[in-house]
């Protein structure tokens, strides 16, 4: 009997063991299995064509050689590399060598230039699709250590000598070398005043001394003046030329001041005579205008008259008609007898009317400006070549002196508005 009771409460022991194992412990456990990575997961191809290794920037050496294979994110053969405004030697193949062999005779000819950044367009396409392309560009600049330098080269000697009142004009050019001249700085011994700018090559310097330039102080009357032209590359690389001028005392301001004074007057003498002479010309034309108008009122009159009395009942008047008419016909060529048309005179009344015009533009033109003006010689002399070329062109046209008339009397008739109107040049 002891076997079968151990027996049982063994077996009550495991129930209560499994009672209590169901209670505590009623979530099952989960077990995690590492998955194995699919292929979806895999880095994809690029999908925009480009070029790989493209350097944006060479630089070289004369008489070096650039070799460089320019790679792409595709398979090559089916691709074809082009180029555009590439500088001279530069090639590229269509399996995208690119190559150069920058020889000194590029340079020395002017074909290739140092420093200088050349732009150079490249591309990629494909054979098949056109759409299938990607462009892009690079840039390359040539150096040299071999530098020649550039000179400033004005157009005129080292020395040079002025009289007070001349002008001087010469042109700053420049001997380029290895690098050319970016900018010219202009300086001077003594301060001066000129209207010209020296910025670069090629420009244009120009000036006057005035004419107390020269000091009483001076030594021999001779003033020295040191023209400095600093040239610079954009290495810094600077060439100055030197220009001394040696300024003399040559001229007596007051004395030019008269002699300009006299020209004026003696231009305002002749206008006055000019005007007097366009005064008889134009009075002449006037009443040999009014003698050929009552001529023609005549002629009309009698043409009238021969009309009214050709109508008339009477006898006599029809006659009298008849006659009127050719009267009016008789008088025609006595009209051109008696005032003939002055179209010589006319013509050198507007001839004359013209050279007052521009004798009087020529002193409003050439007028001095400021206490002293640097062109006082220049006016005089355009003054009295205007009034000699003006009396060489009226030399046949009779003047006479104005005696009875005033020169207010002389300019209110010449700047009448009737007489303007009846002389101004009709289009």
């Amino acid at each position: 009997m002891i076997k079968p009771v151990k027996v049982l409460q063994f077996g009550l022991l495991i129930m209560a063991g499994l009672a209590f194992s169901k209670i505590g412990f009623s979530q099952n456990p989960v077990f995690h299995i590492p998955m194995a990575i699919s292929d979806t997961t895999r880095v994809p191809d690029d999908s925009v064509l480009r070029i790989r290794n493209l350097n944006p920037y060479f630089t070289l050496h004369v008489d070096s050689t650039l070799i460089y294979q320019l790679e792409i994110n595709r398979e090559p053969s089916k691709y074809f590399f082009f180029m555009r405004n590439a500088p001279v030697g530069l090639k590229l193949k269509e399996n995208g060598l690119l190559t150069f062999k920058a020889d000194k005779s590029y340079f020395l000819s002017g074909r290739l230039k140092y420093d200088f950044e050349y732009k150079v367009n490249i591309g990629v396409q494909n054979l098949n699709n056109p759409r299938d392309r990607v462009d892009t560009a690079f840039s390359i600049t040539f150096f040299t250590t071999e530098t020649v330098p550039s000179h400033v080269k004005p157009t005129v000697s080292n020395v040079l000598y002025m009289d007070e009142g001349d002008t001087i004009s010469f042109k700053v050019q420049c001997e380029t070398g290895t690098y050319p001249i970016d900018n010219i700085n202009f300086y001077s011994s003594v301060p001066i005043k000129t209207s010209s700018v020296i910025k670069g090559c090629n420009d244009d310097f120009t000036w006057s001394p005035p004419y107390d330039f020269v000091k009483e102080t001076d030594s021999g009357k001779t003033k020295l003046l040191t023209l400095f032209f600093v040239g610079t590359t954009k290495v810094f690389q600077r060439d100055t030329a030197i220009i001394k001028i040696y300024v003399k005392d040559a001229m007596n301001y007051p004395y030019m001041t008269a002699d300009y004074e006299l020209a004026v007057k003696n231009i305002r003498t002749y206008m006055l005579r000019l005007k007097y002479a366009f005064y008889q010309l134009d009075k002449k034309v006037k009443k040999t205008t009014h003698t050929r108008t009552d001529f023609d009122m005549t002629t009309a009159t009698t043409a009238l008259g021969g009309t009214i009395f050709s109508a008339q009942a009477s006898q006599d008047a029809k006659t009298t008609g008849t006659i009127l008419p050719s009267v009016g016909v008789a008088l025609v060529p006595v009209k051109e007898a008696v005032a003939p048309t002055l179209t010589a005179e006319q013509n050198q009344a507007s001839l004359i009317r013209s050279s007052i015009k521009r004798l009087e533009y020529t002193i409003r033109d050439n007028a001095l400006v400021g206490e002293k003006d640097m062109e006082i010689t220049k006016k005089i002399a355009n003054l009295k070549t205007e009034l000699k070329q003006t009396q060489v062109q009226l030399i046949d046209v009779p003047l006479e002196e104005t005696s009875n008339m005033t020169e207010e009397q002389l300019n209110a008739y010449f700047d009448n508005p009737k007489v303007n109107k009846k002389y101004r040049t009709k289009h």
